[in-house]
């Protein structure tokens, strides 16, 4: 069998697991945000984006929580990943997190910028108002499946260790 051709397969397969674990992590993100907003208003009568400027109290209480959110759940998702990459490396895990965070960054700027929907920002109110937590976002995006790789590793050396 060509090698070539098992190399590029293996490459092909290891950016369509990784766009399957980040699009799964980027949703599950999104969703605890959403839900964490809405209980803010629903539960503890913060207010609402049609209160206020933005999306309101209930929205502007969770943006501390974003960080933590993301650092958690791209470590998961990124361990998920690492775990079936043939011969996974700090390097490929900080590749990932690059195009992770990369990605993001532009489906950001696109789905809660740039389409105008309910729950849209304007540039200011993202990248302005919204500092230093999407930042933060974005680097914990970046820097997690590196922590998914140094979890892997300790966890296989301890296994080798037993």
């Amino acid at each position: 069998m060509n090698t070539k051709n098992n190399g590029k397969h293996s490459i092909a397969k290891d950016l369509g697991r990784s766009m399957l674990w980040y699009w799964i992590s980027y949703f599950v993100v999104t969703m605890i945000g959403v839900g964490h907003t809405i209980f803010n208003v629903a539960v503890l009568h913060m207010g609402s984006m049609a209160q206020g400027p933005g999306l309101g109290e209930g929205y502007e209480a969770t943006k501390p929580w974003h960080p933590l959110y993301n650092i958690i759940l791209f470590t998961i998702f990124g361990l998920i990943y690492l775990k079936k990459v043939n011969e996974p490396t700090a390097k490929k895990a900080l590749k990932t997190g690059a195009l992770w965070s990369g990605m993001s960054i532009v489906f950001d700027l696109v789905g809660w910028v740039l389409i105008d929907h309910p729950w849209s920002l304007t540039f200011k109110q993202f990248y302005i108002e919204y500092q230093p937590w999407i930042t933060l976002v974005y680097l914990a995006m970046l820097i997690a499946p590196l922590f998914a790789y140094l979890i892997l590793k300790k966890s296989r050396s301890s296994v080798k260790m037993i």
